[in-house]
């Protein structure tokens, strides 16, 4: 195993270079994920060790897809600032201000390249603003405003913009800032409506006033939504290679009921629009999930894989990226590879994403959320009935969350085996976590709290295991109760609650004879995932026990695709 994994890390350094370089050539898709050793030590969560050093920022292969043009002497500085915009699209914002950063080096007159120091340092889609980041953002955009003077007037435009945006320190409540930095930008894009630069800019202003919140719960558009849509497609009609519109597009389309639009963007992505970002590399998966193209979700998460692999470990990369970016494609990995059938896949990718969780950075405030990542193979091996492999499992530590759900799966492993009694006691123990009010208190990401996900699991074990007793009518309410709290859940990518809980019920109303309640859960999950398999194995059997030859011969036929890559054989909507 160790060979093995040197051999793919070395594999991996030869994808691409921290430095300047002739592009490597580019490899055959490889079948499984590309891995790098785990940290040996903790990781560091800000990176600000790296600006007190006399250090040089990389430039690195595959990021030159787009120029953008500010007054400048220094063309290594355009260089740098050229590579930050790329990076800002793609979501490293860390190494997008150190590429910045060291352009300020280069050309230390030069007003647009604090703008970009600036810009990145602020609050994104996916993350609100770092504390130990306002007085360099502020001090960046003053720096910036100073020497405008020489500056073009679309670039005095874009800095004063930016300078609604910051101020000095830290406040408990941005938005005002955050409205004020959308509005200006605004007003910037109708002046000059024809950069594509600025049109990007502008919309991802607006979606970052409503992160994760473009649309309602059944898909339809806040009311805020329908602008940033038509601004994103006019620009990909003018500009149909503009990396940071596809990557908006499909974050602006992922939760909606048309989900659809965004695959054009993804083959732009899956095509090697930016070859050298892992995110934007990833982020066809976020529109595959939702149409129900899950091999290529897993493919694609695997090329980014690779392409993050190199980067974190050639460029030693410290922050945010690393530690939840980077380790995110594994996490998409397990959830596409699951909804195909490949137990393969998604146990790889759920095992090496564990791995990549340091304990020390999972305890620290503000980031739970890797609590939840650690736990995956939990919830994978449970999908896939590892129950021998579940309960070989050693849980090493004693935090709140990692215990409720090893609780709940080990539950589920004994129950697999036949073991009521010991299911029954881990019920017992899974619900004395459910009622622990800290779980409230630590969220996925800000989005949804660890709190709903342990009531869900303490529901889904309490439902199998009454089920398992020809309990049908208690195991189905409470398995519809479950169903209630996943269908509340916010919107995420994937889902924080692994997986579907109508697999469970559809499955147990099939057991107790209830053929059409089984079809109409079980049709009601295709249209929240479509075309996956586990779903159609459960109408297959339904309509085997109806009778229906024309109904089964259609499941069969749709199966022959969505089950084309499982590697497991199922007879109902879920493993028992």
């Amino acid at each position: 195993m160790k060979r093995r994994r040197f051999l793919i890390l070395l594999l991996a350094l030869g994808l691409f270079s921290c430095k300047d370089k002739e592009p490597a050539p580019q490899k055959e898709l490889v079948q499984e994920p590309v891995v790098t050793a785990a940290y040996g030590c903790a990781p560091q969560t800000v990176d600000t060790a790296w600006y007190q050093g006399d250090n040089k920022a990389p430039l690195l292969d595959g990021l030159d897809v787009l120029h953008y043009p500010i007054t400048t002497s220094e063309p290594e500085a355009q260089k740098y600032f050229d590579q930050g915009l790329v990076l800002s699209y793609g979501f490293n914002h860390a190494e997008a201000a150190r590429s910045f950063y060291y352009a300020t080096k280069l050309d230390p007159e030069c007003a647009m390249c604090y703008w970009g120091y600036a810009l990145v340092l602020g609050p994104n889609y996916n993350a609100g603003m770092e504390a130990d980041n306002y007085q360099r953002a502020y001090e960046a955009v003053q720096k910036a405003k100073k020497l405008s003077k020489n500056a073009t007037a679309k670039e005095q435009a874009l800095i004063n913009a930016l300078a609604a945006r910051y101020v000095a320190e830290p406040v408990d409540d941005r938005r005002q800032l955050d409205v004020a930095y959308s509005d200006a930008m605004k007003q910037v894009y109708q002046k000059f409506p024809d950069d594509p630069d600025i049109a990007a800019l502008y919309a991802e202003s607006v979606m970052d006033l409503y992160p994760w919140d473009l649309y309602d719960h059944e898909g339809n558009p806040r009311e805020w939504t329908p602008g940033v849509i038509a601004l994103l497609e006019k620009l990909m009609k003018q500009n149909p290679d503009h990396p940071g519109a596809h990557h908006f597009y499909i974050h602006a389309t992922e939760a909606s009921n048309a989900p659809e639009r965004a695959l054009a963007s993804a083959k732009k992505f899956d095509d090697g629009l930016v070859p050298g970002a892992g995110h934007l590399m990833h982020m066809p998966a976020h529109t595959y999930i939702q149409t129900g193209d899950y091999h290529k979700g897993s493919l694609a998460n695997i090329r980014a894989v690779e392409v993050d692999s190199a980067y974190v470990t050639l460029c030693h990369a410290q922050g945010i990226y690393p530690l939840a970016y980077y380790p995110h494609n594994y996490h998409f990995l397990a959830a596409t590879a699951t909804l195909e059938g490949n137990s393969d896949w998604a146990l790889q990718g759920a095992n090496e994403l564990a791995e990549r969780i340091h304990p020390d950075v999972m305890k620290a405030p503000g980031w739970a959320t890797l609590q939840h990542y650690y736990m995956i193979p939990y919830f994978v091996e449970v999908k896939f009935g590892k129950w021998d492999q579940l309960l070989s499992r050693k849980l090493s530590d004693t935090l709140l969350y990692p215990q409720a759900i090893s609780h709940y799966a080990r539950g589920m492993a004994y129950l697999g085996k036949k073991n009521i009694p010991k299911a029954k006691a881990k019920l017992r123990e899974l619900h004395k976590f459910s009622k622990d009010e800290r779980l409230k208190d630590m969220k996925l990401w800000e989005i949804n709290s660890m709190h709903s996900i342990v009531e869900i699991a303490e529901k889904v074990l309490k439902g199998e295991i009454l089920a398992s007793e020809g309990k049908f009518d208690e195991s189905i309410n409470q398995l519809q109760k479950a169903v209630a709290l996943e269908d509340a859940l916010n919107f995420q990518e994937p889902p924080d609650w692994f997986f579907s809980v109508r697999h469970n019920l559809g499955a147990v109303q099939l057991e107790a004879g209830k053929f059409e309640d089984a079809i109409k859960t079980l049709e009601e999950d295709l249209k929240n995932y479509p075309k996956n398999g586990w779903a159609e194995h459960g109408l297959k059997l339904a309509y085997q026990k109806m009778g229906d030859r024309e109904k089964l011969e259609e499941i069969e036929s749709r199966l022959k695709n969505s089950w084309a890559t499982a590697d497991v054989a199922l007879a109902s909507s879920r493993i028992k």
